[in-house]
């Protein structure tokens, strides 16, 4: 499990591609410190495994479904990438839960200044993931924990102190470029269990009888 903060950005030595399969070399300092092999680190968001382990670098893999369904198929060396290790249980929880399980990938419609602030519009390829993005609510973007400020129908946007541009790859991105998008793992499971067994298959059925009605009957919609 992650957090969303970005503890370091880090730059791909090589790109090593067979077909969807890819193997990344990743330069890094501080996540180095004390990541061991078979350790996870998110890669732009994407939860992945280190294979090798120097000095200055780590390898990590990239299977196919993974390559379909992230950004990580268009970096090339020289790229940056955001680095997070999974969570220490002693830690501090910083952000929101984050698996490194993206859900789709956005492209940046638009950057703006707000004040102090540098505001993000997402367009998601995949407009279904609305239903897990909602005003105040948390996402996501590329490993970074984020506040959503507000949606419109097929976009949404967040709001970005400095800090947080200046120590990401956001300070990277511009309009056109793509990001990885990670939904709140909280409201996948509350669809799952209302929907569960909705399809009429009684072998999926919830033995505990959670449905809308429930819910409404006991002030819970």
């Amino acid at each position: 499990m992650f957090t969303g903060l970005i503890e370091e950005i880090g730059e791909m030595r090589r790109i090593g591609r067979q077909g969807e399969a890819m193997v990344l070399s990743i330069s890094a300092r501080k996540i180095l410190d004390d990541l061991k092999l078979g350790d996870s680190v998110a890669v732009n968001g994407v939860c992945l495994t280190a294979t090798t382990i120097d000095k200055d670098s780590f390898t990590v893999d990239v299977m196919p479904e993974t390559y379909r369904n992230t950004n990580l198929k268009q970096l090339q060396p020289g790229s940056k990438v955001n680095l997070e290790r999974a969570m220490a249980a002693g830690g501090r929880f910083g952000g929101h839960i984050v698996q490194g399980h993206v859900d789709g990938v956005g492209v940046i419609r638009s950057v703006r200044s707000d004040q102090n602030a540098v505001v993000y519009e997402i367009a998601p390829s995949d407009d279904d993931v609305f239903k897990y993005i909602l005003p105040k609510g948390s996402v996501t973007l590329d490993g970074i924990s984020l506040t959503v400020v507000r949606t419109t129908e097929h976009s949404f946007t967040v709001s970005i102190i400095p800090h947080t541009l200046a120590e990401t790859v956001l300070a990277y991105k511009g309009p056109g470029d793509t990001i990885n998008i990670e939904c709140d793992i909280l409201g996948k499971y509350v669809e799952h269990l209302l929907n569960y067994g909705s399809d009429g298959n009684s072998s999926r059925r919830s033995k505990a009888g959670i449905s809308r009605d429930y819910l409404a009957e006991h002030g819970f919609a």
